[in-house]
Parts: structure tokens; C-alpha cells; sequence
């Protein structure tokens, strides 16, 4: 029979070790609540001493559980989920009361890489020309198949902008495109560079709204759709797409546009790619760009120890601050017009993917993509939502300007 208690002082005898550690520990919860199950049925519910949010904790395999987090923290937890050693029904709940509680529950991050293993992972994920190639196509050529069965009909992998509640998730992605042209304040037809064009969704709005664009991607797959689109949209006379390094380029242009290409660049690249929409953009031109940030004060634990999304999603990845994002682009002789937080758009829009994903999960799995590969790719889209939920991480979208000549 299921037993519920508000604070677990006492745990019954017959409680299993693992178990028993597991909820011992959790019981340091200083806000919010966490509920759950044990595997044998039974049931628990650990309230902190201050509000906070809710989330529910399903115990599948205490042992292997505790042994992960033992041995590698946070990282432990989250190839626990990976493995089905615990379960949630919302997982980014979940993970916002477990980040709220870092400070109680003394959790560390994932084991910290010795000096010698930081070089290594680097010097393996560094963004060369090549690696940059390599880095891209480990995310990005999952598969057109794979990414259009949760994306929207635009294949738009970035933050929606939501002008009204319940608003489709099509027309809130096409808001946020109107909305970085608008700050571009463009001239009819002019011409706007896209240094990381994707599947080509701000490529098309442009080009239907008069403007002409060239865009490259590092993706064949993304490059591939992209081109389609635009052919049968009949736009080829307005979009130019690429494959091509944003390093190898070449020509100025009215605008630039960049929406979340500069997470995939790599710390030791910033400097580069700020000259380089400072260089291709005409003096009086306007850049829009979106960048996800990272909390200052969690910026130099995450700078020495690569965490869930660098590991397993994003290989090369890295997070700047906002502070850094504005430093670079004035130390690239860039006047920043605007900085906007968008972080609350990002959640919504992490929610929604996350509730396609789940749906189409069959589908996925039919693609061949194994138990182990969709609930990594769960708990991506879950750990994303819930650090924008509690502010770990922000969307900045900037309006920034070459001075004129």
C-alpha cells in the first residue's frame, strides 16, 4: 500500500539502502515540493520551508541512480534519465525545483575535469573550419525527417516571439523574424547577409517581404531543405544560399542578421565572429542578432566544466554572458541599439517543441533512433526550458550598428 509524508523523518525500516540515501538526501529541500514513488509503489512528498515550485520524482532504479550521481553529479542524474533509472511527467518542472535546490541539497556539478581533460575535450570540440563542419553535422544532419516531425512548418529551430496567448507556434516563429527585420530598419530591397541561415525561415520572410538575402549554413541537410523551400516558394531571384564557414566570407552587404549561430562559435572565435559582422555589414548598417546567455554568476563554473548540452548536444558549444555579448560587439566597433531579454519566449517555445516531441515519439523511434537517443533528447529540450524558467539562461536579441563612414 502507497504511503505519503510530508517530511520523511522517518523513513520505514524496510526501506531499501539506495533508496532510502536518495530520499535522505532530497530531504534537504529548502523550496518548493518534490513528490514521488518509490519502485515498490510507495510514495513520497518532501515539502521545503519555503514556497517554491512543484515537481515529481519517479524512483525506477535507486541503486544504479545513486551510484551515477555519486561518481559524476549532475551529469550522473541526467544519464539516469537517459537510462530509465527515474522518470517525471514534467520533466522541466522537475529540473527547475532541483536547480532552485542546488545550494540545499550541496549538488555539485558533474565531476570536474582535471586540467589535462578540459585540454582534451577543447582541443576534440574546437571550432576550425573543420571541426566547425564536424560540430554542425553531429546536430544538425540528425535528419530533415527528424527535425520537421516537431518543429513547425517553418523549420524554424530558434525562438518563437508570442504576441498573444495560444498563438500557433508557425505564426509566433514569423513574429520573431517581422520583428528582427523591423529593427533593421531596411530600405526597400535591400540586401541582408544571414551567417547561420538554417532551414531558411528568416531567408523566405525576407524574401516575401522584398528584401533580397544570402544565407550559409555548415549544414548539408539544413542547406539541402532550405533550397527547396525557397524554389517552391519561386523566391530563387531574391535568396542565395551556401554552404560556406562565416570565416570564408566575402563582399558587403546592407544588413546582417544572426539568430543563434553564435552559441555553436566557441569562446575562443567571439572576437573573430564580431569582426565579421562588422566587416560585412556597410557603414550605417544595422545587424539583428539573437544569442541565448548564461547567469554571470554560474558563467565561470560553466567556462571550466562542460555541462549536459555541451557533452551530449552540442559538441564546440558555449554560452556567453550578456556582459561579454555586449562587450564584444563594442570592441568590435559595433553601437549596440538595443538588447532585449526574450527569455520567457524561449521557455514557451522549448515547451511547445518538447510537446511535439513527445507526440511524435513513435515516429521517431520508427526512424530508428533508439530508447536512450529520445529521452537524451527529452531531457535537452526539459533542462532548456527549465533554465529559462529560472532565469540560468536568457535570449538577448540585439539591434547593433556599424557607425557610419
Amino acid at each position: 500500500m502507497s504511503t505519503t509524508t510530508e517530511s520523511l523523518r522517518r523513513l520505514p525500516p524496510d526501506t531499501p539502502f539506495a533508496a532510502a540515501r536518495l530520499l535522505g538526501h532530497l530531504q534537504r529541500l529548502r523550496c518548493g515540493t518534490l513528490s514521488g514513488t518509490l519502485p515498490d509503489g510507495r510514495g513520497f512528498r518532501i515539502v521545503g520551508a519555503e514556497a517554491g515550485g512543484e515537481g515529481a520524482l519517479h524512483l525506477r532504479a535507486p541503486g544504479r541512480l545513486l551510484l551515477r550521481c555519486a561518481a559524476r553529479g549532475a551529469e550522473g542524474f541526467a544519464e539516469g534519465y537517459m537510462a530509465g533509472d527515474w522518470d517525471s511527467p514534467d520533466l522541466a518542472a522537475l529540473l527547475s525545483v532541483m536547480a532552485d535546490n542546488e545550494a540545499a541539497f550541496g549538488q555539485r556539478e558533474a565531476r570536474l575535469l582535471t586540467a589535462a581533460e578540459l585540454t582534451v575535450h577543447r582541443w576534440r570540440n574546437r571550432n576550425t573550419l573543420r571541426g566547425s563542419r564536424r560540430n554542425i553535422a553531429a546536430h544538425y544532419d540528425l535528419g530533415n525527417d527528424f527535425y520537421r516531425l516537431w518543429l513547425d512548418e517553418t523549420m524554424t529551430y530558434s525562438a518563437a516571439l508570442f504576441t498573444h496567448p495560444g498563438q500557433p507556434l508557425a505564426e509566433a516563429q514569423r513574429a520573431k523574424y517581422d520583428a528582427l527585420i523591423d529593427g533593421l530598419d531596411a530600405g526597400p530591397g535591400a540586401h541582408i547577409l544571414e551567417i547561420g541561415c538554417g532551414w531558411g525561415g528568416f531567408a523566405l520572410r525576407a524574401a516575401e517581404r522584398g528584401f533580397h538575402v544570402t544565407g550559409i549554413t555548415l549544414s548539408a541537410e539544413q542547406l539541402a531543405w532550405a533550397r527547396e523551400a525557397v524554389a517552391a516558394a519561386g523566391l530563387e531571384q531574391r535568396v542565395t544560399l551556401r554552404l560556406q564557414d562565416y570565416r570564408d566570407l566575402e563582399g558587403c552587404f546592407d544588413h546582417v542578421v544572426s539568430i543563434e549561430m553564435l552559441e555553436a562559435v566557441g569562446e575562443a572565435y567571439w572576437p573573430r565572429y564580431f569582426a565579421a559582422l562588422a566587416r560585412h555589414v556597410r557603414p550605417g548598417g544595422r545587424i539583428g542578432l539573437h544569442s541565448i546567455t548564461i547567469d554571470g554568476d554560474h558563467f565561470a563554473a560553466y567556462r571550466r566544466n562542460p555541462d549536459f548540452i555541451q557533452r551530449y548536444i552540442f559538441p564546440g558549444g558555449m554560452l556567453p554572458t550578456r556582459e561579454r555579448l555586449l562587450t564584444e560587439a563594442e570592441t568590435a566597433g559595433l553601437r549596440v541599439l538595443a538588447c532585449d531579454g526574450l527569455g520567457d519566449h524561449y521557455a514557451e517555445t522549448l515547451a511547445r517543441w518538447h510537446r511535439r516531441f513527445r507526440a511524435q515519439e513513435d515516429t521517431v523511434r520508427a526512424q530508428g533512433f533508439d530508447r536512450r537517443f529520445r529521452r537524451m533528447w527529452r531531457y535537452y529540450l526539459a533542462y532548456c526550458e527549465a533554465g529559462f524558467r529560472i532565469g540560468r539562461v536568457d535570449l538577448q536579441r540585439l539591434i547593433l550598428q556599424r557607425p557610419p563612414a
